[in-house]
């Protein structure tokens, strides 16, 4: 399995609250999470593990090329409009096989994601395995619709009647998430969410799978929140 994580965002609200660390290098529990990502990562069959940083994130830059890791690192220095352009800048050493892509904030149970592994491993049916959480504490939300077998049928930008799930920001997908992601930057296509939202318009076959909570880090607040959680 091929990793990637998108890490390219200036991490502006967690400034603007007094975290002077740039977001990748924050740490819970003495550990980055750019470093806790990678190291589940490697864990769980990691091939690869690519990351696309800004460029005015020197720091985090340094960080990474100062790792020493058992398989081999791919760092994209590039700034980008939008979560699905970075994932573009990523894609080049996600070719050929099923991969995990994960925003540098999201923070889940290690042993969830281990199953969630697992199950992508082998599912021969799928194209993708969508990370769900009924777990509700984000500014922007997005929904995920499903069917009764978990099957996606949509993403929706707020709330509708029997919602349950939102997304938690980790995709499993195999190479037909790619080549919708290639139609959607010829079409002028921005943000992961349309992107996703592409994906089930052109019938790109995707599961929800449910994890107990995914928390994401956007304010100082959150940095204790994600502690006590995956302490």
């Amino acid at each position: 399995m091929k990793y990637a994580i998108i890490a390219a965002g200036l991490g502006s609200r967690l400034q603007s609250e007094g975290v002077s660390l740039p977001k990748p290098l924050v740490k819970l529990n003495g550990e980055a999470m750019i470093d806790r990502l990678i190291r589940i990562f490697v864990a769980n069959h990691a091939e690869s593990v690519s990351v696309i940083v800004n460029e005015e994130m020197k720091e985090v830059q340094e960080h990474l090329k100062s790792l020493s890791l058992p398989v081999p690192l791919h760092l994209v220095i590039k700034s980008t409009p939008s979560s699905m352009h970075s994932f573009f800048e990523l894609s080049p050493s996600l070719e050929g096989g099923k991969f995990c892509l994960t925003t540098v904030d999201t923070i889940f149970k290690e042993d969830e994601f281990a199953s969630y592994i697992k199950a992508f491993e082998q599912d021969d049916v799928h194209d993708g395995l969508m990370a769900v959480t009924d777990y509700i504490d984000d500014e922007k939300p997005l929904y995920v619709a499903t069917d009764p077998s978990l099957l996606v049928t949509g993403f929706m930008d707020s709330a509708y009647p029997g919602a349950r799930y939102i997304s938690g920001g980790i995709y499993c997908l195999n190479q037909a998430g790619i080549h919708t992601l290639h139609g959607c930057m010829n079409d002028g296509v921005s943000r992961m969410r349309n992107y996703q939202r592409r994906l089930v318009e052109e019938g790109v076959q995707l599961k929800a799978y449910p994890f107990s909570k995914i928390i994401d880090v956007d304010h100082a607040e959150d940095i204790q929140k994600a502690e006590n959680f995956i302490y």
